[in-house]
């Protein structure tokens, strides 16, 4: 259960495919202090007895609204602190301490005893803490290093200079994710790895073993369930640290776009016997595979109408206000007849990706790679371990139908990105997960890809649709940048377009966008239908990925406001949008 009150932001359970009964939701007031100098060490702030200066409302960025601060300034580095004390019930086993994200270097103590580290601003983390607990009240101390302009970290749309500009928005410092207390036993189910093979009726599962279970005569047992009803029940032995299981399923139900159709899962490590560990978890029924130009879905040709989402929101920043906030922007992109979205350069947190699967909404895994310099092969060693945990994370899902690690590598200083770079990182992924085409940087510059996705801003509906129409008759297939990528028959993807400017209640001097403004609401809907009709139409396009959902800040091409209004009427940008597409069975 949650032992803290109903007032704390961000109450729900942060991870909903591996949920245990026993945690503590951390969030609320911290102690807070901005280390400019990075001298916080020296002078004591590790240290229990240490007052922070300030105070914060965590999860959210010091940099928001919500979070109390609101300094929008750069933060060399961050401090946080609180007490806690555990229940009388949590008597032996272990104590893992968890952060959804933390932007972007941080260590953690506990009573002054330093627990870990951890590099990466966007994916999640643990320490096992049971040694530096204490009796009675103990505290948490936290340090978080930011520094985006280094070219040593990945910071997404995070803006490299003092104010937000074009397509560049606040920053985010520090814990931006809920942070939070588990009780696990000293033998504890640790992980899953789940394959969905609906063709045989089952799910193939591998699960990692915490604790010395294998020496004690240890056994795990698996039920899946459909709307309460078991469909499938397995006991295995287990012999390592490690098992793999499959659970035979006596329903099939395919997990379908709009169509969510989830199994419950049970899982129970028993020890001699006994129940040692219980965890619950979902799965969806689904498969994804490449079959010519044809994106098929459980064998059936899907086109992807998809909106950029970037998952930025007015007061919190990186961080939604609420769970409900999370659902609300996938329903308000599935009530404009999108059935997906390209989660833009930023590892998204497991909420969101929980609504979409239950939601039936398709989404791409994209990493935050802009800012980070992988002129050389060091930015690998800055990009790809984030990376792997982010994909680790998120693997289980079954909305989530395919990886696109980098956006946009651009030049940097004149040196031309390291090939080797997005090869090694491309082979990386398609080894972790084989059941999901990866696109290795969209738009530019493909070095080995999946699929050949390009980003085309073009406003005139007539000019993009000459630019495409040679492909239809075998001719001339467009590639932008082509003396720095080559089109070798993949699935086309046309991954970004649209953006159109259209901002009637904000100063232009306060706004951004792409190409020329409609003069008017009719010219909006006109060029939006026009460029979405030429992808539509077009029998080699797999799908589109319009931008973009909402404006963020000073960039005003969202088909809702920054605050979630809609600009137009949402039955027609839907009527548009859900057309039969040429390329659809």
């Amino acid at each position: 259960m949650n032992f803290e009150s109903l007032n704390v932001p961000r109450p729900e359970y942060p991870r909903p495919q591996w949920v245990r009964p026993d945690w503590i939701n951390l969030n609320g007031q911290w102690g807070f202090e901005i280390d400019h100098g990075k001298s916080g060490k020296e002078r004591g702030f590790s240290e229990p007895g240490h007052d922070l200066s300030g105070a914060i409302t965590v999860p959210f960025c010091p940099e928001s609204k919500l979070s109390g601060i609101e300094n929008k300034d750069f933060m060399a580095a961050v401090w946080y602190k609180r007490e806690f004390s555990l229940p009388d019930n949590w008597t032996g086993g272990r104590i893992i301490l968890h952060f959804g994200a933390v932007d972007y270097e941080t260590e953690v103590w506990v009573n002054g005893v330093a627990v870990g580290t951890h590099r990466g601003g966007y994916s999640s983390f643990s320490f096992d803490i049971t040694a530096a607990i204490s009796p009675g009240e103990n505290i948490i101390t936290v340090y978080a290093e930011d520094d985006i302009r280094s070219g040593r970290q990945a910071r997404g749309k995070q803006s490299g200079r003092f104010r937000s500009q074009g397509c560049d928005y606040t920053r985010t410092t520090g814990i931006w994710q809920t942070v939070w207390l588990e009780h696990v036993p000293e033998s504890f189910l640790s992980n899953m790895k789940l394959v969905a093979d609906p063709d045989n009726a089952c799910v193939h599962m591998e699960l990692l073993i915490g604790g010395n279970a294998a020496a004690a005569a240890a056994t795990i047992s698996a039920s899946a369930s459909y709307e309460g009803k078991t469909v499938g029940e397995v006991s295995v032995v287990v012999s390592g640290s490690s098992i793999k299981i499959k659970l035979p399923l006596s329903e099939v139900h395919l997990w379908e776009v709009g169509n969510a159709r989830l199994y419950d899962l049970q899982l129970t490590l028993y020890k001699q016997g006994q129940v040692s560990d219980s965890v619950s978890s979902y799965f969806g029924l689904r498969t994804v595979r490449l079959d010519g130009m044809a994106f098929r879905i459980n064998g059936k040709s899907v086109f992807q109408r998809l909106v950029l989402d970037q998952g930025f929101y007015p007061e919190g920043i990186y961080t939604a206000p609420s769970d409900e906030d999370l659902r609300k922007d996938i329903e308000i992109s599935m009530g404009l007849g999108f059935n997906g979205a390209r989660l833009h350069e930023k590892m998204f947190e497991p909420r969101y990706l929980y609504w979409a699967d239950k939601l039936g909404y398709l989404v791409w895994g994209e990493h935050a790679n802009w800012g980070l310099d992988i002129c050389t092969a060091e930015g690998l060693s800055q990009f790809l371990p984030e990376w792997i945990e982010g994909m680790e994370r998120d693997f289980n899902h079954p909305g989530l139908i395919g990886w696109c690690p980098f956006n946009e590598t651009w030049d940097r200083d004149g040196a031309k990105q390291n090939n080797d770079v997005l090869r090694i990182t491309y082979e990386v992924t398609k080894r972790m997960d084989p059941t999901r085409p990866v696109i290795d940087t969209s738009g530019n510059f493909h070095v080995v890809t999946d699929i050949f996705d390009i980003h085309d801003y073009d406003q005139n509906p007539e000019t993009f649709k000459e630019r495409y129409e040679p492909m239809k008759s075998g001719g001339e297939v467009f590639v932008t940048f082509s003396d720095r990528q080559k089109y070798e028959g993949q699935p086309y993807f046309i991954s970004e377009y649209g953006g159109i400017w259209w901002n009637p209640e904000q100063k232009d001097e306060q706004s951004w966008g792409y190409g020329d403004r409609p003069t008017s609401e009719e010219a909006f809907i006109k060029r939006y239908e026009g460029l979405t009709n030429v992808l539509l139409d077009h029998p080699m396009m797999f799908g589109f990925c319009y931008t973009q959902l909402y404006d963020v800040e000073q960039e005003v091409n969202g088909l809702y406001t920054y605050d979630r209004k809609p600009k137009f009427n949402p039955d027609t940008i839907r009527q548009i949008n859900t057309r039969k597409a040429a390329i659809e069975d």
